[in-house]
């Protein structure tokens, strides 16, 4: 497979000991703090280990997370929060702005904030997959479903979580609206280029691939259209990648439509078709030096130098001498060709996602155990919230040699 895909950093976040001296009063209490304390370690150096796969990361998310749902709902099944969700204070940091963290006193924080890295490690994933050389069938369907899941998980945390949160969401960050449509947006967009390469490869219609290639592109511009409104400070070299990728996509939509006319001897048109594709992959081609120049958060890659950039340069413009040295002497039309494509085959929607059931180390006698009479006297919670948070050493991926990409 030859795709190479933009990733922003992962969220970094302080530690959290959960040691709860006097509050938790017995041995199953304090067996619960312990395995949140382990499971959550653990959970934090699978984003940057390169040996996890998607089995190793469902371990260990169901772990920490079943630990701590009793840290956020009632175990009656009732409409109540835990009396524990207030108890911690929790620090994370944002994909885009550095390392200046956000702090909730909330558990709900906690549990919104480590889902997002969760997604954040399955679209990483699936960006390290599709830059092997010789990327078997079997793993071309694990990117595919790996998007799916990123996706699922957004948007899950998106409309069954961030809206319970006490404190609003911060304009500009992770878990605003625009931002967490453009991640969703993204993973779909990213999904279906895995589903275009498949069509071709398995030599399908032109006008399926077509049709993919126009929603994609569509898809790309609509999330690229949810960062319009954000600070370009943080957002200029992602809005570059999804600019660059409509570009490319409708390049790849034209360029497969003109094959469709050319199919039925609509030469004139399919000729017309192939010079705006020509357009579109320019602009795609000066998009991408811009992208390599743009300082800002997330990969740093020469996308223009990838195999599957290339490949589409070379599609289009042996297509159109084609069809110019064949039928040169018809006039085309001087506009382009309208593309009213849907496809109807193809189309990827987010898997949906759930976190897991209150682990069974919790029980109405466990959480009496833990005596809130007894927290010692805090500091404020925001004294620190200033304070940085050191960033996540993320894997330096070099590129491969038949692909040029370099993934994050």
């Amino acid at each position: 497979m030859t795709h190479w895909f933009h990733r922003n950093p992962l969220k970094a976040t302080a530690p959290v000991t959960f040691n709860y001296y006097g509050v938790a009063t017995t041995t199953a209490a304090t067996k619960i703090c312990n395995d949140l304390r382990l499971s959550r370690t653990r959970l934090l150096e699978l984003f940057t280990d390169l040996s996890c796969n998607p089995d190793m990361m469902k371990n260990a998310t169901d772990s920490y997370f079943s630990l701590l749902k009793g840290f956020i709902v009632s175990l009656d099944d009732s409409s109540q929060d835990s009396k524990l969700r207030y108890v911690q204070n929790f620090k994370w940091t944002d994909t885009l702005q550095g390392q200046i963290p956000s702090s909730q006193q909330d558990a709900v924080f906690e549990l919104i904030s480590m889902g997002f890295n969760v997604a954040l490690w399955y679209t990483k994933y699936a960006s390290r997959l599709a830059g092997k050389e010789d990327i078997t069938e079997d793993e071309a369907k694990d990117v595919h479903r790996s998007m799916k899941i990123a996706a699922g998980i957004f948007k899950h945390l998106k409309d069954s979580h961030i809206p319970k949160l006490i404190t609003p969401v911060e304009k500009g960050r992770d878990l605003e609206t625009r931002l967490i449509d453009a991640y969703i947006i993204q993973c779909q967009a990213e999904a279906q280029e895995v589903t275009i390469a498949r069509a071709i490869e398995l030599k399908h219609n032109p006008g399926l691939v077509a049709a993919l290639a126009y929603e994609t592109a569509n898809f790309y511009q609509k999330a690229d259209q949810m960062l319009s409104s954000l600070d370009p400070a943080y957002t200029i070299k992602w809005r570059k990648y999804l600019h660059l990728k409509s570009c490319f996509y409708m390049a790849y939509a034209y360029c497969y439509h003109g094959q469709t006319l050319l199919a039925s001897d609509k030469c004139g048109e399919a000729i017309r078709s192939l010079q705006e594709a020509e357009k579109f992959f320019a602009k795609a081609e000066a998009l991408c030096k811009e992208y390599g120049e743009t300082k800002g958060p997330g990969t740093t890659a020469k996308p223009s130098g990838h195999l599957f950039f290339r490949k589409l340069g070379t599609t289009v413009k042996n297509t159109l001498e084609k069809c110019q040295r064949e039928n040169g002497f018809i006039k085309s039309p001087p506009e382009a060709p309208q593309l009213e494509l849907k496809a109807n085959y193809g189309l990827v929607e987010p898997i949906p996602f759930e976190f897991p059931a209150v682990h069974a180390h919790w029980t109405a006698e466990s959480l009496a155990a833990f005596d809130l009479t007894k927290r010692p006297k805090e500091d404020n919670p925001k004294s620190k919230s200033e304070e940085e948070v050191k960033p996540m050493k993320e894997p330096d991926i070099k590129p491969q040699k038949d692909t040029g990409c370099q993934i994050s």
